[in-house]
């Protein structure tokens, strides 16, 4: 089954860290990803640009309106995502659980629709 692991963190961090800070949290996230496909579970991934590059595009009846930023306003954004195909949801949360945060941060494990 696939699940799509979505990060969520604190953005100041990165704005407040030091080169080398940056440097250690890119290297961290690549050797997970070398190691996920070297196991053959990893599907893909991409790390996102902060949440003031995003556009929000709000659908109502009323119309379409475009909006600057994410969607919510929170401490904590979406910052990047692993798509995996594991066995369970306990597998899933294992290669959660190895995902490296620059400070606090929390992992969203969500089942893909499967449309077979």
């Amino acid at each position: 089954m696939q699940y799509a692991l979505l990060l969520y963190e604190n953005e100041a961090i990165y704005a407040e860290a030091d080169a080398p800070s940056l440097e250690a949290i890119i290297t961290a996230h690549q050797a997970l990803a070398s190691e996920l496909a070297a196991e053959g579970v990893l599907r893909g991934g991409q790390g996102l640009k902060s949440s003031d590059t995003a556009t929000t595009l709000r659908r109502s009846r009323g119309g379409d309106t475009l909006h600057d930023g994410p969607y919510a306003e929170a401490r904590e954004q979406l910052g990047g995502f692993y798509l995996i195909e594991v066995p369970d949801l306990d597998a899933a949360l294992a290669i959660a659980k190895r995902i490296p945060f620059a400070g606090d941060g929390s992992v969203e494990v969500r089942p893909v629709i499967d449309e077979d």
